[in-house]
């Protein structure tokens, strides 16, 4: 079973590389559109803004292959900025548009006095039971970083809120489509447990053809 974890010139790769390893998954950071197709799993990370990211993943040919793979029902898990890039647009700098496998767009956290960015371990609390969230705690902490968060069209999408100054979305699902703004490879046990449950998900689905096993 592997998951690719696609490479787009953004993102602490090694890291979310290192941390699907210490739980078992068969990880491969790819910028190669064939071999991101051909995984049983993808992790689309992300560090920094929005707009360039989006050009970037454009300019490698790398947007259709995972929207490919969501809309086939293949695992996809979104961290950070790659759960930013599920939304059909964001307003950061501008504006740019996204990926569009969850409606709504991301906007500003709505911290008041609080500083921005936010940094710092924020307890989550989860929406809807998930295959994503079995075995961890209701409220648990994550480690956040960011100034910006997607809001969803649908509340239905919604499966995890935190708050900052005025609460936020922090994780969403939709089928086998997950995202989360946290860094599950940087929140200790319980972020790797997450990450084991998402690998948990990514064997239980039939591989792709020509996906290696």
């Amino acid at each position: 079973m592997t998951v690719a974890i696609v490479d787009y010139g953004m993102g602490n790769l090694r890291s979310v590389e290192k941390a699907l390893e210490r739980v078992g998954a068969a990880a491969v950071i790819s910028a190669s559109a064939d071999q991101i197709a051909a995984a049983d799993g993808i992790v689309l990370p992300g560090v920094g803004a929005f707009p360039r990211a989006v050009e970037e993943i454009d300019r490698r040919g790398l947007a259709r292959v995972v929207r490919d793979a969501a809309t086939s029902g293949r695992p996809v898990l979104g961290i950070c900025l790659g759960m930013q890039l599920l939304f059909e647009r964001s307003s950061e700098l501008g504006g740019a548009p996204g990926l569009g496998l969850i409606s709504g767009e991301v906007k500003p956290l709505s911290a008041g006095r609080l500083k921005l960015p936010q940094i710092g371990w924020n307890p989550v609390g989860w929406s809807r039971s998930s295959e994503l969230t079995v075995g961890l705690p209701d409220p648990c902490a994550f480690y956040h970083v960011h100034s910006f968060a997607g809001q969803p069209s649908d509340p239905a999408d919604a499966l995890g809120t935190s708050t900052y100054g005025a609460p936020f979305v922090t994780a969403v699902q939709r089928g086998a489509l997950f995202g989360v703004q946290f860094h599950p490879e940087k929140s200790g046990e319980h972020g790797l447990a997450l990450l084991a449950n998402f690998a948990r998900i990514c064997a239980a689905r039939p591989a792709p053809t020509g996906a290696a096993r």
